[in-house]
């Protein structure tokens, strides 16, 4: 298709427009759901088996896990396989929980798979969780079984007499240990069986997703199966429209098979929703990392031909710092997407300039299944600040204290709804209640929606620094640090003050050979940001924050250490 023949670009209102009106590919129609009514995708799959189904229409390679390449046909047998096991001689019935202990790969797939195809529940698991923690999430979900690789094995080993769990293990390093069942061993047992005759309703519960708190024991979200194929919906949906309002970049974009690469966890809902499950439908290739590394990740964009990117800004930023970058071939890259947290700016216009893709960022929760609003292309590069807009099924607000809506431009608690938000907390109805009010999902996010319907996710509630009665974002400083020379990574915080309350407090890691004063810092923060926002305390150091699994900083712990710090009059 040569560019004069491409159809005219179509503003966000025409293209949604376009794409969901009757006899559409996502038409709408108005369904309620526990109460409330929601627009929906009329034509959506009514269980993730059927979503899986739909691969099958695609002859080509779906995982690629170092030297293994699997095929959509081949996973899907083995998930069936495992779903048949599960069913017979487990003895499971819909409803029981198939808890995934391990890291990235192919088997945590083909788990998930077995469980939410046949009635069961996932219940992904953190890899980076101790023993207690595992113990903790096992015994709080009730698992029946647990899937789980070599290294989570040993870890929770000591601890299975205690527990009633069965445990299949993927992977193993060396002998099985008895009372233990090789995965491998299931698989094969299983071949060619038929799947379990189970009608999954699409309010079944799908998986229990436990979040990413990094103190205290996480709560388990429930979703069901309509809340998490819609996530993949409404990702499939804002991408549709993205490429009505560019058709030139949606063109380029379709020169090459669609292939991701998978650089974040799977138990969180980025790396299993806006990935892993939202490939099934194009028949997407997801390309997997055994840990993360920018210069393997340069090479297998290179290898690969990944056309899409998405992470935390950190990896997209250590692959731009590489030496090497220039001796990949990133010219596949259609997108470059992030999300987990904000971009800065000055980071979003390098995307822009390095990579011949475009940059993107997502906003989302685990309680709704990854969706909430998206930003590209030129709107990403005019609005580098805006997570973007939400798709055409959810409805995106900031509301007050007593839980009105402010004015559009104002600042408040974003909630968030639509058939993607999770039913509840498991087994823990007050925190539900208190999460859920009036079908709205309370995301604990403070931000605000433009006249255009643009979010800006300013902080968290409570990391909000509140300094002598005003109010101060951590991301708009983080953003501005950023934006100076010899800065590599910064995170934002408040301190505690006797006499402003709180003071604002930062922590920054210099890029190598750069030596940084607090003086110089604040006089260049102090031209772009108010007084009250320039930190007080800045500490400099040349090893990396550090990170959860999922790649976020730990900004609490570094808190707490400065505060330890402080308190010591270092």
């Amino acid at each position: 298709m040569t560019e004069t023949s491409l159809p005219a670009p179509l503003d966000w209102q025409a293209a949604n427009a376009a794409l969901t009106a009757p006899g559409a590919p996502y038409e709408l129609e108005t369904i309620e759901v526990r109460g409330t009514p929601l627009r929906c995708f009329r034509n959506a799959p009514r269980n993730l088996g059927e979503l899986y189904a739909q691969s099958l229409a695609h002859d080509r390679t779906f995982l690629v896990y170092e030297g293994e390449r699997l095929t959509f046909a081949e996973v899907h047998a083995r998930a069936t396989a495992l779903a048949a096991r599960f069913h017979g001689p487990w003895g499971l019935v819909p409803g029981d929980r198939v808890a995934i202990a391990m890291r990235n790969y192919p088997e945590w797939v083909v788990g998930y798979m077995a469980a939410t195809l046949s009635g069961l529940v996932a219940v992904p698991m953190n890899a980076w969780w101790s023993a207690d923690e595992l113990v903790y999430g096992l015994e709080d979900s009730g698992a029946k079984l647990l899937l789980v690789d070599a290294q989570r094995l040993e870890r929770i080993a000591p601890r299975l007499p205690q527990l009633s769990v069965r445990v299949l293990v993927a992977r193993p390093d060396g002998a099985v240990p008895a009372g233990v069942t090789d995965l491998a061993d299931e698989l094969a047992a299983g071949q060619g069986a038929a799947p379990p005759a189970v009608d999954v309703d699409p309010e079944a519960d799908a998986v229990i997703m436990y979040t990413s708190g990094t103190t205290g024991f996480p709560k388990g979200a429930v979703s069901t199966h309509r809340a998490v194929v819609h996530s993949v919906l409404a990702f499939e949906v804002n991408t549709a429209a993205f490429g009505l309002m560019n058709p030139a970049a949606a063109a380029q974009a379709q020169t090459l098979p669609p292939a991701m690469l998978l650089t974040v966890p799977l138990f969180h809902v980025t790396g299993s929703n806006a990935i892993f499950l939202s490939s099934f439908r194009p028949g997407r290739k997801v390309v997997m990392m055994y840990k993360w590394d920018a210069e393997q990740a340069l090479a297998l964009i290179e290898a690969e031909r990944v056309t899409s990117f998405t992470g935390v800004p950190t990896m997209t930023w250590e692959m731009l710092q590489s030496p090497n970058f220039e001796k990949y071939d990133t010219s596949s890259l259609a997108t470059i997407g992030g999300g987990g947290a904000p971009a800065p700016p000055e980071q979003v216009r390098r995307v822009e300039a390095r990579f011949k893709g475009r940059p993107g960022i997502g906003y989302g929760l685990t309680e709704t299944n990854a969706v909430g609003a998206q930003n590209t292309g030129d709107d990403y590069l005019k609005r580098p600040r805006s997570t973007g807009r939400p798709p055409v099924v959810v409805d995106i607000e900031a509301f007050d204290d007593a839980g009105r809506p402010v004015p559009r431009g104002e600042p408040g608690e974003l909630c968030i709804r639509g058939p993607v938000v999770f039913r509840g907390y498991w087994n823990k109805p007050e925190a539900t209640a208190e999460a859920i009010r009036d079908g709205w999902f309370r995301s604990g996010d403070i931000g605000r929606v433009d006249e255009e319907g643009f979010v800006y996710v300013e902080d968290r509630l409570k990391d909000m620094v509140l300094r002598g009665g005003e109010n101060v974002y951590c991301a708009e400083v983080e953003a501005a640090l950023y934006e100076l020379e010899g800065v590599s990574e910064a995170v934002v915080f408040g301190v505690p003050d006797e006499r402003l309350g709180e003071q604002v407090a930062a922590v920054v890691v210099t890029q190598d050979g750069h030596v940084l004063t607090p003086e110089e810092v604040r006089a260049q923060l102090a031209a772009r940001l108010a007084h009250f926002k320039v930190p007080e305390h800045l500490f400099f150091q040349e090893e990396q924050l550090p990170r959860n699994a999922s790649g976020k900083f730990l900004k609490r712990d570094v808190r707490a250490r400065v505060v330890e710090q402080l308190g010591r009059g270092a």
